[in-house]
Order: structure tokens, then sequence, then C-alpha cells
């Protein structure tokens, strides 16, 4: 089956976020996604006179070789796998998954010592490549949105397929205002939050890593916030979902948690020192993710909507915190949501989901879908 769906994805992905070039390197990985996508990314490699590489990986066969990987085993296979990413000046994944529950009965040590052994591979690629990865849409992804499978692929290319080109100008003129402000208050249904960003940078995500993208983050300065503020999209984090999260603040750490599982929240959240302290603030704003879909790649992308999350900060923006937690948790301030407003040194930058200030306006969904 040939979708010209999947030529204009391998395009955007070959020649915007990872700006492939003549002679360059490429591994492109699929994890249990359709051959045709990986021929539409290779063509659209080899169009650039790129030289790719292709590894194929399917759920079913990771989890039984993983489930008996000895040391030795790893430690050859990161090797080589290390081996392998040197060579490389660009990394595209496309991950899809049959079951999104296929690995959940390998021993939690088994899947640390695997994150342990691969690291520096990751690290390598994050590092030293330029790389993109991306969801695959499958039946299991339609299911957790409530949609057909047919009409959440149509939702996901029109999404992924975005020209995100233009909203660089906006993006850009939010990253500087983020950099020149000091205090950030959020006002909502049962959110009251103060914090400052002061000194920390703001990272544009314009589809160059991740697709979806759509969104600009920095990280609070680690003990300024204050307040409290209630979470109205559902978040599944470790395999469980939690609805109506409600976090307190003191000084910076998050002194009281309340949600539909409220003992497995603090249980995260008591997972190590920097668990409850917040480690990114972001405003997300893209165009055509519009509700929840317990998919954070997506969700934290929701035009309208702001994240918070405790855990480990980027290396980007970074407030100092350090975890082993990173969970975005997500509030949407569109008037169906219940609205809400973003303060910026006293001004309002964000009411009901839009943003007010001229410069910023090109990222409201309005100005986006009229233009198009």
């Amino acid at each position: 089956m040939h979708d010209a769906r999947f030529d204009n994805l391998a395009k955007l992905l070959v020649e915007y976020s990872v700006r492939l070039k003549r002679n360059e390197t490429v591994l492109i990985e699929g994890f249990d996604v359709p051959d045709e996508m990986i021929i539409a990314l290779l063509r659209a490699a080899q169009n650039r006179g790129a030289v790719p590489f292709v590894q194929i990986h399917h759920g079913q066969v990771t989890r039984a070789l993983t489930l008996k990987a000895s040391d030795r085993q790893l430690n050859l296979l990161a090797n080589h796998e290390l081996a392998r990413m040197k060579k490389m000046d660009a990394y595209i994944a496309v991950r899809g998954s049959n079951n999104i529950t296929e690995l959940s009965d390998i021993p939690a040590e088994k899947m640390k010592l695997v994150a342990k052994k691969m690291r520096p591979v990751q690290d390598q690629r994050v590092k030293k490549t330029k790389w993109v990865v991306l969801r695959w849409p499958t039946a299991s992804m339609a299911q957790l949105a409530g949609m057909s499978t047919e009409a959440f692929e149509d939702f996901y290319f029109k999404v992924c397929t975005l020209d995100y080109r233009k909203l660089e100008p906006g993006m850009k003129a939010l990253k500087r205002l983020m950099e020149k402000t000091n205090r950030v208050e959020i006002k909502g249904p049962d959110t009251d939050l103060r914090f400052s960003i002061k000194g920390i940078p703001a990272v544009i995500c314009g589809g160059d890593h991740n697709i979806p993208d759509g969104e600009v983050f920095t990280a609070p300065v680690r003990d300024s916030v204050q307040g409290y503020v209630t979470f109205n999209v559902p978040s599944i984090y470790q395999g469980i979902g939690f609805d109506g999260i409600r976090l307190e603040f003191q000084d910076g750490k998050i002194v009281d948690a309340t949600s539909n599982e409220t003992k497995k929240l603090n249980k995260i959240l008591d997972s190590d020192k920097g668990a409850r302290y917040i480690g990114e603030f972001s405003l997300g704003f893209n165009p055509q993710v519009l509700q929840p879909m317990r998919d954070i790649l997506f969700d934290e992308k929701i035009t309208g909507s702001f994240h918070f999350t405790p855990g480990q900060a980027y290396e980007e923006a970074d407030n100092g915190n350090r975890s082993q937690v990173h969970w975005d948790m997500v509030s949407i301030q569109r008037p169906e949501y219940g609205g809400g407003e973003i303060y910026f040194d006293g001004k309002l930058i964000r009411r009901d989901g839009e943003f007010l200030p001229k410069p910023l306006q090109s990222l409201n969904r309005g100005h986006f879908v009229k233009r198009r």
C-alpha cells in the first residue's frame, strides 16, 4: 500500500527535522511500523544524496530478547550499537506499538539494567547526531484517544505534517519574552501559582527533535514556586492513569498532592528528593492538538495549555533540580476547559488560552486556521 501521507511525513523528517545533506549517514529505526513508511524515509534520504541505514524492531521479539538478556550480551550489544551510532550524522526513529504494554512483565531490575547499558548509545545519539523521534499511529493509540482508527490516523498526519516554519516568528518572540521575565503568575479554576523564571533559558520546540511539536519551555527558579495548581488533563505515568491532580507548593516543594490515586501519586513524588520540586514550565500551542489523548507527546502540545513538571530539569533550561522522575502535568486554559490567565511580571500575557501581545498572536489557533 502506498500512501502519499507517508511521503509528506518522510520529506518533513528528512528535510526539515534533521536537515539531511548529501553524503551524510542516517540511521532509520522502525518499531512496529509498516515497511512502506521505512521505504518512504529511505527514498526521501536517497533523494537528498544521503546514505541511509535501517534497523527494524518488533515489540514481541524485543520482549523475548530482553527477558533473558545477560550482562555479557548487553555489553556486546551496547558496544556494537555505539560503534554504529558514532558513524551516523543523523538519526530518525518512528515508534509504533501493536501493544503499548508489551514490556509490562519484564522485571523492573532488567529494564533498569538495559537502560543503564544502553545509556552511552543514547547520549551519543542525543548529543552528537541530528535526531528526531516520533510515534506511529496505531489502533491502541486511537483507543486511548477515544477515536476510530481511521479518524485517529487522519488527525495524526494533520498534526505531524504541520508547517512548523509558520510558528517560528511567534516562538522566537515568546522565547525572548520568557528570557526577560522574572515573575510568572498562573490563575484558573482551583489554581493560583506564583514563581520566578529569572535567568533560566527558554527553549523552542519547533519540530526538529519531536513530532508533534509546538511549545516553548523553561524552568522555575527551584525554590520560588508558591501556591497551588489543579491539572485538568488526565495523565498516564508508569502505566497508571491519574485524574484531577492537585499540587500545593511551599518554597518550591510539593507539600500536598492529591488525585484519584493519591497514594500512588505520593509514592512517585517520594521517589527521590528532586521529585517534589519542579524541573520544567512550558506553554503549549500546537494549533492542531485540541484535546487530551493520554499520550504526553501530544498532550503537552495542546493549544492553550501549560505544563508544570515535577522532577528532572533539562540541561538546556537548568534550574539545578535532579530526579529520576520527569512527569509533565498538563492544564488546558481554553474557555471550554474552565479558562485561566498567565501573567509575566504583572502583565496579562495569555487569557483563556489566547496570547494577547501582538508578537505572540501568530501562535494562536485562530490566526493559524485563518492563514491556511
